[in-house]
């Protein structure tokens, strides 16, 4: 399904207004296909870009009879102040959050929390990611496979992923915004809850 990859590029570096020739990274994981992660630098925000999660629908990895066409796509989009550097392991965690559909069948979706079990890249305080919808528009594919999706990531602390367990993340998002902290800030601190 390398159509879909190269549409799907082609809509996002449009999106965001810069030519092919922009920074990536390729992460591998034993039989999947590679995914590429695109680093797009603005003003002052970096967007990280996932490239080959939505390749195939995602769905139960378990089901014998999964649907090639059928079934929501997605890819995922990190937007930081300044970026974490390039042998920081971001783009090894971003690609492990995009292959989660394919590895343990999670489908990805607003609101949902994935838990990392280890710093988002070196040093981070963020554990686990918060998803969200993102202004990146949906990519049309031809009938009758689904539009693929962009999701916001957000990176979470263990005390916030926990909040999110119990409150949900309206609740995580509304202390955040109460508390003036941006998202986007690598080095922010935790929200008091």
């Amino acid at each position: 399904m390398e159509e879909v990859v190269d549409k799907v590029r082609t809509e996002v570096l449009d999106h965001f207004g810069v030519a092919a020739g922009v920074d990536s990274a390729s992460v591998t994981f034993l039989g999947l296909e590679p995914i590429e992660i695109l680093r797009i630098p603005g003003e002052d925000l970096v967007h990280y870009i996932t490239l080959g999660g939505s390749r195939h629908p995602m769905g139960d990895p378990s089901d014998l009879h999964a649907d090639p066409v059928r079934g929501p796509r997605a890819e995922l989009v990190l937007t930081l102040r300044g970026g974490v550097g390039a042998s920081s392991g971001l783009a090894r965690t971003l690609g492990v959050l995009v292959a989660a559909p394919a590895v343990e069948g999670v489908v990805l979706q607003a609101d949902a929390l994935l838990d990392l079990g280890e710093p988002m890249w070196r040093n981070a305080p963020f554990t686990a990611v918060l998803l969200g919808e993102s202004d990146i528009p949906e990519v049309v594919l031809p009938a009758p496979a689904e539009p693929v999706r962009y999701f916001a990531v957000v990176p979470v602390t263990a005390t916030e992923a926990a909040w999110v367990r119990v409150r949900g993340a309206q609740a995580l998002r509304d202390a955040w915004a109460e508390a003036g902290i941006d998202v986007r800030d690598p080095a922010r601190g935790a929200a008091a809850l």
